[in-house]
């Protein structure tokens, strides 16, 4: 389950604070009634920190490890939604995406480099016009046309084919740019 964590250490935080309360309420009214003495439940309430810090400091840590994983996660789910929407389509534009997601331009341009960066994404981004065009790599490298323009590509460098006419970038997989260095070659 994901950001599980969350919830274990939200019960942790919240277990582990109930126990203490109990313990000095239960500390509080023996000392009215003469069971105890100050020091005794001076003692008894620091042997309780002593147990239920740690358990407090786990549930904290737990939360908070929760917490950011539940934000990895829904970024992952954001760059999902954009690999799907340019495959189901086709080519989308950025303003397509942008109103998708619901999030700010450079936002989504920052999640487009993360996912060619992870070599996730394999096709073409003409960053002028703000379009993503999805290609299977193998009929792009074997025809060399620019899916905008139609124009010869050229290799910019690994696992990259540069438009020298629109300036359209084609970002290739890892498989897909050493089937195509085996093949120049």
């Amino acid at each position: 389950m994901a950001g599980g964590g969350r919830v274990v250490g939200l019960g942790l935080m919240i277990g582990s604070a109930v126990l203490f309360l109990t313990f000095t309420a239960w500390a509080g009214t023996a000392l009215l009634t003469d069971e105890t003495t100050r020091g005794g439940m001076v003692l008894g309430i620091l042997l309780a920190l002593l147990v239920l810090t740690p358990i407090f400091g786990v549930g904290a840590y737990l939360f908070r490890a929760g917490t950011a994983e539940q934000a990895s996660l829904a970024v992952v789910r954001q760059e999902r939604k954009i690999l799907n929407m340019v495959l189901a389509q086709g080519q989308v534009t950025i303003g397509e995406l942008v109103a998708e997601l619901q999030e700010p331009r450079d936002v989504v341009e920052n999640m487009i480099r993360d996912l060619v960066g992870k070599q996730l994404f394999s096709g073409a981004i003409n960053w002028e016009k703000g379009v993503l065009y999805s290609v299977e790599s193998q009929a792009l490298t074997g025809g060399r046309k620019c899916p905008n323009c139609g124009g010869e590509l050229r290799f910019a460098g690994k696992g990259l084919i540069v438009c020298p006419y629109c300036g359209s970038e084609v970002f290739l997989t890892k498989n897909a740019a050493a089937a195509t260095a085996a093949d120049a070659a």
